[in-house]
């Protein structure tokens, strides 16, 4: 096993409406990701994957809300760290976040070159005009971008450029840690393939140690990343290589995304497609055994009324269910 430089430890956060309701969005989470390492969550839209990501930046604003557990970075717990603190010690140069719907993250009025003295100066206030430009005009270079792009408004930059121009801006700083919500959505499959190379190349150069690339997508991080966790509404309910978990989904849930996504992968053509019925619970109250149950066709009472842990099994790979691994591999056998 590799250096763990990130881990996050049950951790729980949540949203308090208008009407001073809580929504549990992220309730008991832990993973780790090794240095080098990229790993994927998964999961149908509302299932707390964006939380988690703005979670793990230790940033909270209202209406999201810190409740408990660690986010250690690098041997850092910046759990209930002051905002100013994470700000100026630890955002760009610890993790960096790319948001979802990066494309229109950018300013209209300001050149993208002012937000790079922005990033870098958030660091080091004395920083030189001179020397941020020589800095930037290199490292855009490196990752394919033309140093003219310092110069343009990002009214200039096509979908797929205004992308990349945002992640090289997010990691001007070589942070550990890389968390992309969604980097690729809204893009034509050419963009995405750039995006991706990019990100790629990031890892390999050393600009970054390790990723969290966060999509809907399954079959996308099968591409990209080392391993992928499976989220449904806030919990993790299944861990595993990218091979494992597009190849061999363990849990219900995990089992039903997968068969519900055209997969062009060898192994998986032919492939009868299904739809997951129902919808996600509310969690404002979440239920009290499983969350998939009133969901899953292999739901008992049991499933419904009792909670269920995450159960190790095999090499690395865990999932949230009561059934036996082997009893639901023959459930899938069979039908």
């Amino acid at each position: 096993m590799g250096k763990v430089i990130l881990e996050v430890r049950d951790l729980k956060t949540k949203y308090v409406t208008r009407f001073h309701e809580d929504v549990y969005a992220v309730d008991g989470v832990s993973f780790q990701i090794e240095e080098g390492k990229s790993l994927g969550v998964a999961g149908e839209s509302g299932c707390g994957k964006s939380t988690l990501a703005l979670s793990m930046m230790g940033y909270y604003f209202p209406p999201l809300h810190y409740i408990s557990g660690d986010i250690i970075i690098d041997g850092k717990n910046i759990s209930g760290m002051d905002p100013d603190t994470v700000r100026k010690t630890i955002l760009g140069t610890e993790i960096a976040y790319i948001p979802q719907a990066a494309m229109n993250a950018l300013n209209p009025t300001q050149k993208i070159i002012r937000f790079v003295e922005d990033v870098i100066r958030a660091h080091d206030p004395k920083a030189d005009k001179k020397e941020i430009r020589e800095r930037a005009t290199a490292r855009f270079a490196e990752l394919g971008l033309p140093k003219d792009v310092l110069d343009k408004h990002a009214v200039e930059l096509s979908g797929g450029m205004k992308q990349r121009t945002v992640i090289a801006v997010s990691t001007i700083l070589s942070p550990k840690v890389l968390i992309a919500d969604e980097p690729s959505s809204a893009l034509d499959v050419t963009s995405q393939k750039m995006v991706i190379k990019m990100m790629r190349e990031l890892m390999e150069k050393g600009y970054i140690k390790s990723m969290l690339f966060i999509t809907h997508e399954l079959p996308l991080l099968y591409n990209v990343t080392d391993d992928i966790m499976v989220m449904y509404a806030g919990q993790i309910v299944e861990k595993g290589t990218a091979k494992e978990m597009v190849f061999d989904p363990v849990h219900p849930y995990s089992h039903g995304l997968m068969g519900s996504i055209l997969v062009p992968e060898e192994g998986t053509r032919g492939s009868r497609l299904t739809a997951i019925p129902g919808t996600p619970p509310n969690l404002k109250k979440p239920p009290q055994g499983c969350r998939f149950a009133e969901r899953c066709r292999y739901a008992t009472d049991e499933c419904r009324y009792h909670a269920i842990a995450e159960k190790p099994f095999g090499e690395g790979r865990s999932y949230r269910c009561l059934r036996s691994v082997d009893q639901l591999r023959e459930v899938y056998e069979n039908e």
